[in-house]
């Protein structure tokens, strides 16, 4: 897929919904969306919106273990941390 393609003007949200629905799903990846040339929003599929909550989620939680072990807290093996983390996600 070209840079081209990964952003469009937001009226091919509505003049071309199906192909963006399909490249959103199929690259994963986002499509920026234009307003008068400047930037107005992005178009994820539901998939990846999900994956970047749990990346988001996994980094603050992992600094704030490095905030707590920093301040005296018990002290995890990356290991032994991540396996809390998904145990917390169960």
């Amino acid at each position: 897929m070209k840079n081209k393609d990964k952003i469009r003007p937001v009226s091919d949200l509505r003049n071309n919904f199906a192909e963006i629905s399909r490249q959103v799903h199929e690259t994963k990846e986002p499509v920026f969306l234009t307003k008068n040339g400047f930037g107005d929003m992005v178009v994820l599929s539901m998939e990846a919106y999900e994956n970047l909550q749990f990346e988001s989620e996994v980094y603050f939680k992992l600094k704030e273990a490095e905030r707590v072990r920093r301040n005296g807290g018990k002290d995890y093996s990356p290991e032994e941390a991540l396996k809390m983390l998904l145990k917390e996600a169960e």
